[in-house]
């Protein structure tokens, strides 16, 4: 990526309005046209929304989105249809033992719903506040029930592949953990004892960060400072360390850009809610200076990697090792192409990390960090690089809002278009709700808005 000065606030902003006008008419499309008996929408297909099976994990996904669209323009519509779909159809996400999507689905609804009410932005409701408050406590400690032990006495959650599976994901999920700790909740194991979930929170990001993260320090032949493995696989019997692993990217030792983009965004997300609470608090987890060195480390060198590792208007490929790489020739040093014969790019990973490097850049900002400003101008460039074509889907006769998002290129799950050689022009619902959370948070940051921060309190801070 070719780092420059960040776009002029006046023009991002004209940019981010623009988006959310093109937002509210897909918003709608879906709402008119999609048979939900079909299951969660999870891409498009020549336009139009289609599932896919193997998790309902965009579902918080979609009914999130509507949420968003309110809280950026006022829109009550929006509100009543993310309400009204939350309250209808969420409720078996909440106790869904099989999966570590958590944070993604149920934060993004239940957990929208609570802080709109927390800032103000619609009147209080005790009685919805008590349903998504005891909905978000369940949600989890459901989720940190997934756990398998580690050698070294920490432990993760566990993907849905099973015990043995620690996927980079979860970083990024752990906003569950994060919400019900913060309204006072335990999991309670056998004979009654307590489990705390910020405890678990705090070691699932350290056996993240140990062991999904490479720092350049010769842990194996192909250790490159600031790569991320897309899975690592344990031995459950004694919870050691085996190999990386991956599902959706090309190789284990290569770097899956959308689990890169996780890692970034989790990890910088992870440091502003633990930089926000007291140093006791994170007594139990060794202390809080050295917890959050851990999470920053870990942040910064993924947002190097990123920033490395694609192309010159900072859109990934859809994996640092795929093959056709090589056809590209010096692919970093011109803009990406989403045309091109050889790889895709994957737009929904640039959505997910453009919202990492800011976070990261303003939490360094805000420690006196240098490096602050290059990360937030890395992040609001990406942004900006989204909010134009070919990536904003301006046309009404594609229902998707972000263009030129991958789902599973190894299992060829992603549509080809006819003459074409590889996947593009289609869009996915992880992508299209983190540019629309992604410009909510930027929108609010150069405004001189209330901060967007998934766990505020009552007292909205």
């Amino acid at each position: 990526m070719q780092l420059q000065t960040a776009p002029a606030h006046p023009a991002l902003a004209k940019k981010i309005a623009g988006m959310w006008e093109i937002s509210a008419r897909k918003i709608r499309s879906i709402e008119r046209s999609y048979d939900e008996s079909r299951g969660s929408p999870v891409f498009t297909v020549k336009g139009a929304w289609t599932s896919r099976g193997w998790t309902e994990w965009t579902q918080g996904f979609q009914y999130g989105s509507a949420l968003l669209q309110f809280d950026a323009t006022g829109e009550r519509e929006f509100l009543q249809a993310g309400r009204r779909k939350t309250h209808e159809r969420m409720a078996p996400h909440l106790t869904h033992m099989g999966v570590h999507d958590h944070g993604f689905n149920n934060v993004s609804t239940y957990g929208g719903l609570l802080r709109l009410m927390n800032e103000g932005r619609i009147p209080e409701d005790s009685g919805e506040r008590e349903f998504c408050e005891l909905a978000l406590r369940v949600s989890g400690a459901v989720q940190a029930r997934r756990w398998t032990k580690t050698a070294d006495g920490g432990g993760y959650i566990y993907s849905f592949n099973g015990p043995h599976s620690l996927f980079v994901d979860t970083v990024r999920s752990l906003r569950a953990l994060a919400v019900a700790h913060s309204l006072g909740h335990v999991l309670m194991e056998e004979n009654d004892r307590s489990v705390s979930l910020l405890l678990r929170l705090i070691q699932h990001a350290a056996a993240t960060a140990r062991f999904s993260v490479y720092y350049g320090e010769g842990r194996d032949f192909y250790d490159q400072r600031g790569r991320v493995a897309h899975e690592s696989i344990f031995n459950v019997n004694d919870g050691s360390y085996r190999c990386p692993g991956t599902q959706q990217g090309y190789s284990p030792f290569s770097t899956w850009t959308r689990g890169l983009a996780w890692a970034i965004l989790g990890f910088a997300e992870e440091l502003e809610f633990l930089g926000s609470l007291p140093s006791q608090d994170l007594e139990p987890a060794g202390g809080k200076p050295p917890v959050l060195a851990m999470l920053r480390r870990a942040a910064q060198v993924t947002a190097e990697f990123y920033i490395a590792h694609t192309a010159a208007d900072g859109i990934p490929y859809w994996d640092t090792g795929a093959p056709g790489l090589a056809k590209l020739g010096e692919w970093r040093e011109r803009p990406a192409d989403p045309f091109n014969d050889h790889e895709p790019v994957d737009s929904s990973a640039a959505a997910i990390a453009c919202q990492g490097l800011a976070r990261l850049g303003s939490w360094l900002r805000g420690e006196g960090e240098k490096d602050g400003e290059r990360f937030q101008n890395a992040g609001l460039t990406v942004l900006s690089r989204l909010l134009e074509e070919p990536y904003l889907s301006t046309s009404d006769a594609h229902q998707g809002l972000l263009l030129h998002s991958v789902y599973h290129r190894p299992n060829g799950w992603d549509h080809v278009p006819e003459g074409r050689a590889v996947p593009c022009g289609e869009s996915s619902m992880w992508g299209d709700y983190h540019l629309r959370e992604a410009a909510l948070h930027a929108q609010r940051m150069i405004g001189g808005g209330v901060p967007l921060m998934f766990w505020t309190g009552k007292d909205g801070r």
